[in-house]
């Protein structure tokens, strides 16, 4: 059976009244949702920070042990060269030996100095790693604050969202496609999620912006859907919210 204007309006204004709901629980919550979401963004963020600055140090000192076996084997090669200096028979061999032992005294020079290079950056990357790490600490700390401080009001809010949720699902059985398409544009493009308001005052109680007597008579007699020429949301009067108000309230 097809409804008739009234009951569509009935059915649009049951289904806003629920959503208004649903949309100050989830007020209520505010940004908390949204500063959880980003500081668990920092805290991996920093982790991941921390992991790479810990392999970049752990690599260092890799590099530093590579250079002191590097120097401890060209110390034994002079040592070698020294000993075979002792036993050579012409200025020839004399040269190439003291050619080679020149060349691993360079080597531990270089060796030495890059290994100043790697404590050197290996002191200025542990403060940054210092730094990271008590910034992890106190992001974390901040994390679990508001974590708990979004449980406390999920908790106490999630049984009564779940249950208007359900509600709307059943009060957008009750409203023909076309009509709810258009219900979920309006409430999409307004900031205060309502499409469906009440006249107040002689006015849009979603622009505030006033309308005409003519245009009011045409809304209580409920023969079509009006909508606000300002603001393009759908007008009910005052006598169908009242009597839906007082549905309401027997339910309860």
């Amino acid at each position: 059976m097809e409804q008739t204007v009234e009951q569509r309006l009935k059915a649009l204004y049951e289904l806003q009244t629920i959503h208004t709901k649903i949309d100050k629980i989830r007020q209520v919550r505010g940004e908390l949702p949204m500063e959880v979401a980003d500081l668990e963004d920092e805290v991996a963020g920093l982790e991941t920070r921390i992991q790479k600055i810990k392999a970049e140090l752990d690599e260092l000192e890799d590099s530093i042990v590579t250079r002191k076996n590097m120097i401890r084997d060209a110390q034994s090669n002079i040592k070698k060269y020294e000993t075979q200096l002792n036993e050579v028979k012409n200025n020839r061999e004399y040269d190439a030996i003291s050619k080679e032992i020149e060349i691993q005294g360079l080597e531990i020079q270089v060796c030495e100095k890059k290994i100043r290079e790697y404590g050197f950056e290996i002191t200025n990357k542990t403060q940054v790693y210092e730094k990271a790490q008590a910034d992890l600490e106190e992001r974390q700390k901040d994390l679990e604050i508001k974590r708990a401080e979004l449980n406390n009001i999920t908790s106490e809010t999630e049984k009564e969202e779940q249950d208007l949720s359900a509600k709307a699902k059943e009060a957008e059985v009750q409203i023909e496609e076309r009509l709810l398409t258009a219900y979920k544009r309006l409430r999409n493009n307004a900031k205060n999620g309502l499409a469906v308001v009440t006249i107040q005052r002689d006015s849009c109680s979603g622009c505030f912006n006033q309308i005409p007597p003519q245009r009011q008579l045409d809304i209580r007699q409920h023969k079509k859907i009006i909508v606000c020429e300002h603001c393009g949301r759908i007008l009910v009067d005052e006598a169908l919210t009242a009597e839906h108000q007082e549905v309401s309230e027997n339910e309860f």
